[in-house]
């Protein structure tokens, strides 16, 4: 798939993305307040996660905190208890608390908004870095998951193992205008309709582009 094609396919995308529900990290970022913050805690939540875990526990945790400043006016286990049964609950708990103050100590609780300075905090690997990057702050990055993975070789637009390997060719290759929004619409498309198992072809818009790498079987 060359750049024309992906940007058609993308376009395509878009135009179907609201029949479907927006990522749990999406919804986080629409609520009244710090955009980047709610983005980087509720991410920091979702991994291993699944999505309507993510959501409920993001939510009992901001009805209850919405700073860093007040979260570090809870405990480790008044977290635990806010964010379970997300995945590593007990460890998410403490890196949240971690962050927290960092913010305050370092940044004067604001959420940095430079990728390296983000992947200094606890917990914060490349996917939640670029997610606060382009979500939180609405600069350019380029977040990738396993959706992102999977379907950016499934398309053969790269040809990676691992998804950093994917952020980096996608970085060399995906025209730049892209990149804010790559990560909403794959993301929301693998959710929904390009599974890991049996995609939904036949009922894809884009089927006709896509040349279906490493899919065994289909629906």
């Amino acid at each position: 798939m060359d750049n024309l094609t992906i940007g058609k396919v993308l376009e395509k995308l878009r135009k179907v993305l609201p029949q479907w529900k927006v990522p749990v990290v999406g919804l986080m970022a629409e609520r009244p307040g710090d955009r980047a913050f709610y983005v980087l805690i509720s991410t920091i939540i979702s991994l291993r996660t699944k999505d309507a875990v993510t959501e409920q526990a993001s939510v009992r945790l901001f009805d209850k905190a919405q700073t860093p400043q007040s979260i570090v006016q809870l405990s480790a286990s008044e977290i635990e208890k806010l964010i379970y049964p997300a995945g590593f609950y007990r460890t998410k708990a403490k890196n949240i608390l971690q962050v927290c103050r960092l913010l305050i100590d370092k940044y004067q609780g604001k959420v940095p908004d430079q990728l390296d300075q983000l992947l200094e905090l606890p917990g914060v690997g490349r996917k939640t870095a670029n997610l606060v990057v382009t979500v939180g702050y609405d600069n350019y990055g380029i977040c990738v998951d396993t959706h992102v993975h999977r379907i950016s070789n499934r398309w053969g637009y790269v040809k990676t193992k691992t998804p950093d390997e994917t952020e980096m060719a996608l970085r060399q290759k995906l025209p730049k205008h892209f990149w804010k929004t790559y990560n909403d619409i794959l993301v929301t498309f693998g959710q929904n309709l390009c599974h890991p198992t049996s995609p939904w072809c036949s009922k894809c818009p884009v089927e006709k582009f896509c040349p279906k790498i490493g899919v065994k079987r289909s629906r």
